[in-house]
């Protein structure tokens, strides 16, 4: 469980934006800023309603791996660099992993000790 064995909690953020290049640089910039350990890029299709129309196009979705000390930047870090009205940006606790792994997104985030 996340905050065992002196683990930071970890937190997964979600976020989905139209193009490679601001996927890549939300991606990078999250991770060089110690806000993300990790962040993974996926092709998806999203299906939602917008401004009272159905729509479906093509988006890419980015899972950020990021401790709960580190989520509040990673998150206004992706508002001011998204380029959607209303972007999708949702964190979920992770409730448990290896805690080798949760270790890693603690020490690679702000949630990790200073270097």
């Amino acid at each position: 469980m996340p905050g065992e064995g002196g683990n930071a909690a970890a937190m997964l953020i979600m976020t989905t934006v139209g193009g490679d290049d601001l996927a890549a640089r939300i991606a990078d910039t999250l991770v060089e800023q110690r806000e993300a350990a990790c962040v993974q890029q996926l092709d998806i299709k999203s299906h939602y309603r917008w401004e009272g129309d159905v729509r479906c196009g093509p988006e890419i979705l980015l899972l950020v791996k990021t401790s709960e000390e580190a989520a509040d930047a990673a998150m206004q870090t992706i508002r001011r660099l998204h380029d959607y009205d209303v972007p999708e940006i949702v964190a979920l606790p992770i409730i448990g992993g290896l805690p080798e792994y949760l270790g890693w997104i603690a020490s690679e985030t702000n949630g990790g000790s200073s270097e």
